[in-house]
């Protein structure tokens, strides 16, 4: 057994969490700045870090409160390192080093990614479905700054009860992530931040055969590379072409209004054909590397794993091919730091600690 306080402060949400044995939530607190940022269409980082410092010790302490523990009772502290926005990875950083110096606590290093991946893991544990999974697994990790795939194996631990996971790049955006696109997107048309929330709901009203979009075609890429500021381009001179910015400019002179008033039928179209364009695209190729490398398993996850279309085409695809395909609750797709704490667990098993020279790494990468 082992209690693990994990802090993650990659980008624009300050968490906390306490997670016991690598599966039992105990606590999982988040202190968004969606607010703070909505009025810029986006994150910027520097009102991010300033955020993460005011907010952090609070949410900390909030974390240790409902886990009904005191810091004492913690056997380890874990912290992202990266990737992520260097100003954010830095608080969480060197709060995480100084408390576990000053508890005299093993510190432990996560990769984002990792996290994403694990809190399928976590989620699964949560319905008592952990066993049913078998690797090698492909998992498509898809956020607002990431979209990769990676096939994910486990061997058992030598000498505890435990697994140690390894992880192999296959496949990543060579421009902007899913949900970068779905944001930049949804800023063009003045519908607001964060966009793929608002995407998903009002696509759901639109045609999605109204547009058919031209898929992109990789030159020197692997096979499961992915590209979005192709069709984000072509959006944009659709809303040229069909005259759709006067009604965005509308939209945004008018943010007291409901936003379902203000949306007509071709913007609506627009919507749903862009976004049946990026799930499919991230569809196919997630499920070709499926094929192509045996796996026992589909995992999603990431903050665009929540958006309905996507967990729905997910659903019907791998059914027909009799791959059982996995997703986080929408609480854990999304940036949380119990994700961080299922992650550290194995490594705090192996005994894989970083020293108190710990540093943010922005671009660090997860496998091969």
């Amino acid at each position: 057994m082992a209690c693990i306080l994990a802090i993650e402060s990659s980008c624009d949400e300050t968490a906390a969490a306490v997670v016991d044995d690598g599966t039992r939530i105990l606590s999982n607190i988040i202190s968004s700045q969606i607010d703070l940022h909505a009025k810029y269409g986006g994150v910027v980082p520097e009102l991010a870090s300033r955020a993460h410092l005011e907010k952090i010790v609070p949410v900390v302490r909030e974390a240790c409160r409902q886990a009904g523990l005191d810091y004492a009772a913690l056997d380890a502290i874990a912290v992202t390192q990266g990737p992520g926005l260097v100003g954010s990875l830095l608080v969480g950083v060197s709060y995480a080093k100084a408390l576990a110096w000053s508890l005299g606590k093993p510190l432990v290093a996560v990769n984002h990614l990792e996290g994403h991946i694990h809190a399928v893991l976590l989620e699964a544990a949560q319905k008592g479905e952990a066993g049913k999974i078998e690797f090698p697994v492909v998992t498509l990790v898809v956020s607002g700054g990431h979209t990769a795939l990676y096939l994910v194996s486990r061997e058992p631990l030598a000498d505890v009860k435990g697994f140690h996971y390894s992880y192999r790049l296959v496949g990543h955006t060579l421009d902007d992530a899913a949900g970068e696109a779905y944001d930049k997107v949804a800023k063009l048309l003045g519908l607001g931040y964060p966009g793929g929330p608002v995407i998903d709901r009002l696509a759901r009203r639109g045609d999605s055969s109204a547009i058919a979009f031209t898929r992109p075609h990789l030159k020197r890429a692997r096979p499961y590379d992915f590209s979005f500021s192709g069709i984000k381009t072509a959006v944009a001179r659709l809303v040229d072409r069909d005259g759709l910015r006067q009604e965005a400019g509308q939209r945004r002179a008018q943010p007291d209004r409901p936003l379902d008033d203000l949306v007509a039928q071709p913007t609506l179209d627009l919507l749903a054909s862009f976004q049946r364009a990026v799930v499919e695209d991230l569809a196919e190729r997630t499920l070709a590397a499926a094929d192509d490398f045996h796996a026992r398993a589909v995992f999603v996850s990431g903050g665009v794993a929540a958006n309905s279309l996507l967990r729905k085409t997910f659903a019907e695809e791998c059914a027909i091919r009799g791959v059982p395909v996995f997703f986080p609750s929408v609480a854990l797709s999304t940036d949380n730091a119990a994700m961080i704490a299922a992650a550290a667990y194995p490594k705090f098993l192996a005994g894989e600690f970083a020293g108190h020279d710990l540093n943010a790494d922005p671009s660090l990468p997860l496998g091969v």
